[in-house]
């Protein structure tokens, strides 16, 4: 039992720190990801020749470059919240260190986690150092910080730096190498497509969200792309489903939810299609193959993008093969809308409220 709690745990912490990342990855690749499109349709493909020049270019280029730094901030964003979410406020700043150091010594997402556990947990031990009270600030202001970077620094920035370096490279070369390969490419898209599909946004779905985004950093955008057709394409399934199918074989909130799912499936939220599972759990299956469905035949069609790539219908403009991009959507889509409703009953109107006009009292008096 403590070591389930314990993964538990972990998982939680995870999820937090990959929470507070979200936000920063989505911004920079927006502001990098724009300017490049402007620039494209001037017919300017590459910003970084204007980068000592003036004029309007240019200005796109400093937009760009703004962009990139915020990307370049998610390590330091998921280290610093990792150990923020262990060790409270305490661990943040030893977090934000280990998070960088990752970044800058190549040690990638792995060590950006490792020293947020390493800050984390030495930050939580610090709370149990007991001293006379007129020295509580100086374990705070001076003992914390110097014991939390001071771990950090050893086991991030000594004994494992180059472990977590070679594992990270050559994670990096793997999956290059992978995707870049039909066959394997085909096995890592319907991987990541079927979780997305998995839980619907808990921590399967945001593990592969999170790989994709991993690689992401990397300049390897496949990964990426596959996460982002399945995130669109299972929330428009059951949006899909709505106008196919009559509208008598759903309640009234679930066929208002089906079509909300429009707006969902659009920017990529695939929180919307949980409410249809949470009728039919069976449905998990159907996500799981929709989401690989698609993925996959992205993959098999060269889906592919030489910039950041954007998430939902927004990513048409930023992949290199359209008809790729949608066609991936487009089949988990009309999977999901054909095949949901053949194995789930999404109608629970059945039972009518019993009003007080339709009580008839028979009284007969003898």
């Amino acid at each position: 039992m403590k070591f389930k709690k314990l993964m538990k745990d972990w998982e939680g912490y995870m999820m937090s720190g990959i929470s507070y990342m979200i936000p920063t990855i989505i911004g920079g690749a927006i502001i990098v990801g724009i300017p490049q499109l402007i620039g494209m349709a001037f017919g300017v493909d590459n910003l970084a020749k204007y980068e000592k020049a003036t004029g309007f270019f240019h200005m796109l280029w400093q937009v760009n470059q703004v962009g990139w730094i915020g990307i370049g901030l998610v390590n330091l964003v998921i280290g610093g919240y990792v150990a923020y979410a262990i060790g409270d406020k305490a661990a943040l700043g030893a977090g934000f260190i280990g998070g960088q150091l990752a970044t800058n010594t190549q040690q990638g997402f792995i060590g950006a986690v490792i020293a947020g556990f390493v800050a984390g947990y030495v930050a939580r031990w610090c709370r149990k150092i007991q001293v006379p009270e007129k020295w509580n600030s100086a374990i705070e202001l001076l003992v914390t910080p110097l014991l939390t970077t001071g771990a950090v620094a050893i086991i991030n920035g000594l004994l494992l730096n180059g472990p977590l370096s070679w594992l990270n490279l050559s994670l990096i070369a793997w999956v290059k190498a992978m995707v870049n390969d039909k066959t394997n490419g085909l096995l890592v898209a319907c991987i990541m497509g079927g979780m997305i599909g998995f839980d619907l946004g808990g921590p399967v779905n945001k593990a592969a969200w999170a790989t994709g985004n991993f690689f992401f950093l990397e300049g390897i955008y496949k990964p990426c792309l596959y996460t982002n057709i399945a995130i669109c394409a299972i929330p428009l399934g059951y949006a899909l489903m709505t106008f196919i199918w009559p509208k008598k074989r759903f309640s009234a909130q679930l066929y208002e939810m089906g079509r909300t799912n429009l707006i969902n499936g659009t920017f990529g939220i695939t929180e919307g299609a949980i409410p249809f599972f949470l009728k039919a759990p069976q449905l998990i299956f159907v996500n799981v193959i929709g989401g690989a469905l698609g993925a996959g035949i992205g993959e098999l069609m060269g889906v592919n993008s030489h910039i950041p790539p954007l998430g939902g219908l927004p990513g048409i403009l930023t992949v290199d093969n359209i008809p790729a991009y949608l066609c991936g959507i487009l089949s988990c889509a009309v999977f999901i809308a054909v095949v949901a409703p053949l194995i789930a009953n999404f109608n629970t109107d059945k039972k009518k409220e019993v009003k007080e006009d339709d009580i008839k009292l028979d009284i007969t008096v003898a």
